[in-house]
């Protein structure tokens, strides 16, 4: 059966798909299943604009050899972005020196992190990071900081070289249910603003999903891109991933 594919739906965010879930399923067994480069092929042919990794240093998920993988196949597709997310002080510049992504992304974690839990500081990790924004950029990619949604940070970080940010979006996604929720939406809201002012590009990520999304989208202003993989991974074991990302695209679109 021939699969056509569908082109992305014109959006002013774009739609990243983190596979690092998959890969988590795959390495549980030896089969080399499910696979890291069909779900991306799925994902893209059904209009993601974008593919995120995270691969950590105990590859417990993404590995070495997905990345590059992952990079061969995205060449086919050059109206989309790979993004590879990390902590550059670990294993990510390898990979950006390597495979020369789209967009690279920085995440402050520590090796052995369950997952990525808050953003960079400043001006603490200014010194550290100025080098490696630098080398990245010269290497062709466009380089976002990880960061909490704090206004008076975003400055800081688009002096330091950045050229957006990734707002960490799980305090949010925690307060959706909660009383706290438009207040998350107004800090959020004001941290993207704080970073538009300064001349920087936003991202957002962590827990977003098809529930909370929209209100995100409609919120925050000049959202560049949201980079999604648990839920989207979750909800694609029941839908299916043209149905998933279809979902997900009809959200940001409806947003706006």
């Amino acid at each position: 059966m021939t699969v056509v594919s569908s082109p992305p739906q014109p959006s002013a965010t774009a739609l990243s798909v983190n596979l690092n879930k998959v890969a988590l399923v795959r390495n549980t067994r030896h089969l080399g299943i499910p696979s890291v480069t069909r779900a991306a092929t799925l994902c893209l042919q059904a209009g993601a604009q974008g593919i995120t990794v995270h691969p950590r240093p105990d590859e417990r998920h993404i590995r070495a050899h997905d990345v590059h993988d992952l990079a061969e196949l995205l060449k086919a597709w050059p109206d989309r972005e790979f993004n590879i997310e990390g902590n550059p002080f670990h294993n990510l510049m390898g990979f950006v020196r390597d495979v020369r992504p789209q967009q690279v992304t920085f995440v402050p974690d520590s090796e052995g992190q369950f997952t990525s839990d808050h953003g960079w500081s400043f001006p603490a990790d200014v010194e550290r990071l100025r080098p490696l924004i630098a080398e990245a950029q010269a290497l062709g990619a466009r380089v976002s900081l990880f960061m909490d949604a704090e206004p008076g940070q975003m400055a800081a970080a688009r002096a330091v070289g950045a050229d957006r940010v990734e707002l960490y979006t799980e305090p949010y996604a925690a307060a959706w249910h909660s009383p706290q929720r438009d207040a998350q939406l107004e800090r959020f809201r004001s941290a993207a603003q704080a970073a538009l002012d300064a001349g920087l590009g936003v991202n957002a990520g962590h827990d977003l999903n098809r529930e909370n999304l929209s209100a995100f989208v409609r919120a925050v202003p000049g959202l560049r891109e949201v980079s999604i993989g648990h839920a989207l991974i979750s909800d694609a074991l029941e839908l299916g991933y043209a149905q998933t990302i279809a979902a997900y695209n009809r959200c940001i679109r409806d947003a706006r």
